[in-house]
């Protein structure tokens, strides 16, 4: 039997909303590349990138209002669907009022040609950003992004606008992937941007 796939699924006590597989990096560490899933997902391969339509309806089945945030997170960069982001995201806030927050490598702006921040900052509470690194060398070298020399300014730039539209912003770093003084260096660099720095727990 074939697994269906997942567009909102639980994880502790979230909500988590997976609305494509593209992405613009191929980071070293990235769970995808072992595993189909995680939290209660069955899979979170999709076959189609979930239209809005879609997206809420697979919220609704979940009473979105239990849970304590709603999460763009799933096996692709959610600002590759950027459109379908916002429309949801709007969505949530006027038929259930959750804070919500997008998981993101920061390069949506690169990916849409433009600044996202203004219609990010109408629907999105939190964003959490992938630093993964505190120099543009390394930062490549792990994030493998298609984007090659410009993602590294432009992921830095895209945190500071966040952070300056008034948004919650938390810059992360994954465990075991680079140096303490590495940490250290970026922990230095959320506080100059005003942003949380976090270094996540690497799922090996």
């Amino acid at each position: 039997m074939s697994k269906s796939m997942t567009v909102a699924y639980r994880g502790g006590s979230n909500l988590y909303i997976n609305l494509t597989n593209r992405c613009s990096c191929a980071c070293t560490f990235c769970i995808r590349q072992k595993c189909d899933a995680v939290g209660l997902a069955d899979t979170l391969w999709l076959d189609h990138d979930p239209s809005a339509e879609e997206a809420i309806e697979a919220i609704a089945k979940f009473e979105p209002e239990s849970y304590d945030e709603i999460v763009f997170c799933g096996f692709g960069e959610p600002t590759e669907a950027l459109d379908v982001l916002l429309e949801v995201a709007s969505e949530i806030k006027s038929r259930w009022d959750k804070p919500t927050r997008l998981d993101t490598n920061g390069q949506g702006s690169l990916i849409a040609g433009r600044d996202i921040v203004p219609d990010l900052v109408k629907v999105i509470d939190t964003v959490s950003i992938s630093l993964n690194s505190c120099d543009s060398k390394s930062y490549q070298e792990i994030t493998r992004s298609e984007f090659g020399e410009q993602a590294y300014a432009a992921m830095l730039d895209f945190a500071k606008e966040a952070v300056s539209s008034g948004m919650n912003v938390i810059m992360t770093t994954v465990g075991t992937t680079i140096t303490h003084e590495q940490e250290q260096e970026c922990a230095k660099i959320c506080k100059e941007i005003g942003a949380r720095y976090r270094i996540r727990v690497y799922s090996d």
